[in-house]
């Protein structure tokens, strides 16, 4: 799916300044008659990293399809200052036939960069998640962290401003997640991307992010807004900070609330 071509074009001229994503008053109703989203607003100023975190079936993952142009609200309107997104999913979604070099390469491909750029990103890319050694693999070779290595790179190949991640960690075990999170981290601090998160793990959201958005149950409705009081820089050490703890609780016992 090429997120170049299925971005809606969107008027972004009532954005206020610094604000790179934003919700107004949106909501979401099926043909079905289900109401997935109702009364939202946030606004995603430009370079925050927003994780998103609620129960199953609250509409996190609807929110980032609306900000892709995946869909369209059927209350309230949704606005994105760029049509430079970058859409990491829940599945690595690789096509098996195609190299690391080759996914990579693919979404670049599409959106007609002139080749001798397109190789250039994508050797910058393989370079900078650590795959270099395996850019002529194909997928069935790969762990489950590497296959999810290759779909960061795909995303970051075209240099979004925006950056929607679905879960993308949500299949891997422990100890390859832990890896994950501090390699995005490191890409974030590298290339400053506003990024909205959603995950199901509380600390791996305190962890990511500068603020925590707490979704209700279906109709999903925006609980609570929990800023991140730690330091801009982070790493896996800073799940032994106790402000890090702090954090944790805090946004955990906000989900039972709103259970």
């Amino acid at each position: 799916m090429h997120l170049v071509d299925t971005l809606r074009d969107v008027d972004a001229s009532h954005l206020m300044k610094g604000v790179r994503v934003s919700f107004d008053h949106v909501g979401v109703r099926y043909p079905t008659g289900t109401q997935a989203l109702d009364d939202v607003t946030l606004a995603v100023p430009d370079g925050q990293f927003t994780a998103i975190v609620g129960p199953s079936g609250c509409g996190k993952s609807t929110l980032l399809r609306l900000a892709a142009g995946l869909e369209k609200p059927t209350a309230g309107s949704v606005a994105v200052d760029t049509s430079s997104v970058g859409f990491v999913f829940q599945e690595a979604t690789l096509l098996p036939w195609r190299t690391v070099r080759r996914n990579i390469g693919l979404l670049a491909r599409l959106a007609k960069v002139p080749k001798t750029e397109r190789e250039a990103r994508v050797d910058a890319v393989i370079d900078a998640v650590g795959l270099g050694d395996f850019a002529g693999q194909l997928p069935r070779a790969l762990s489950g962290g590497m296959r999810m290595r290759v779909s960061l790179a795909r995303a970051l190949v075209l240099r979004p401003d925006v950056m929607l991640l679905d879960e993308p960690f949500g299949a891997l075990d422990e100890l390859t997640r832990q890896d994950m999170q501090v390699e995005l981290l490191r890409l974030y601090e590298q290339s400053r991307f506003t990024a909205l998160f959603v995950t199901h793990s509380v600390a791996e959201a305190v962890l990511l992010a500068q603020r925590v958005v707490v979704m209700s149950p279906r109709p999903g409705r925006i609980a609570a807004v929990v800023d991140i009081d730690l330091p801009a820089a982070r790493g896996p050490e800073l799940r032994y900070d106790p402000r890090y703890v702090e954090h944790v609780a805090a946004v955990s016992a906000l989900l039972q609330e709103v259970r």
